[in-house]
């Protein structure tokens, strides 16, 4: 500890059910995404390949902020500057500024991009009804819902 940073509070330890509630969701994070990719690489996709592709495959006229889709897809824009480069090379995606606000940067769905979504979904959904969906009740799969709700990461948020 220096002089200018402050004293660190004592830590809270876990009690048993919040142990419990901590080590079930990192080991569900941790173990989920390699569980979902697997089928997707058979594609030539990532889970945050898909994830991407499939958010610009839903927006309107398959086009969607770059800001937005940081959003969706929890990720950085410089990590999807350079997912959107790899599009561009395989001729799924294009950018251009946006016509509404040339400080934006709009990424593009191609026919050949929308063709490698419609291609992927359909074993991507199988995966995610295996793993994730499949297994819960309705009114678990509610709570999950309201729990990812209530973690997820806001824009601006750190």
């Amino acid at each position: 500890m220096t002089a200018d940073s402050p004293a660190e509070e004592p830590a809270a330890w876990l009690d048993a059910d919040e142990k419990a509630a901590w080590t079930g969701l990192i080991s569900i994070a941790l173990l989920m995404p390699g569980r979902l990719e697997a089928p997707l690489r058979r594609f030539g996709l990532t889970l945050f390949d898909y994830m991407s592709l499939s958010a610009i495959s839903e927006a309107p006229d398959r086009r969607l902020r770059m800001s937005e889709l940081a959003y969706i897809t929890n990720g950085s824009l410089p990590r999807l500057s350079n997912v959107l480069k790899r599009f561009e090379q395989k001729g799924w995606a294009e950018r251009h500024p946006d016509p509404d606000d040339g400080r934006y940067t709009v990424a593009a769905l191609t026919d050949a991009g929308y063709e490698m979504v419609v291609r992927a979904a359909p074993t991507h959904v199988r995966a995610v009804r295996d793993f994730v969906l499949d297994p819960l009740p309705a009114e678990d799969r509610a709570a999950l819902a309201r729990i990812a709700e209530r973690l997820r990461i806001r824009p601006g948020d750190h």
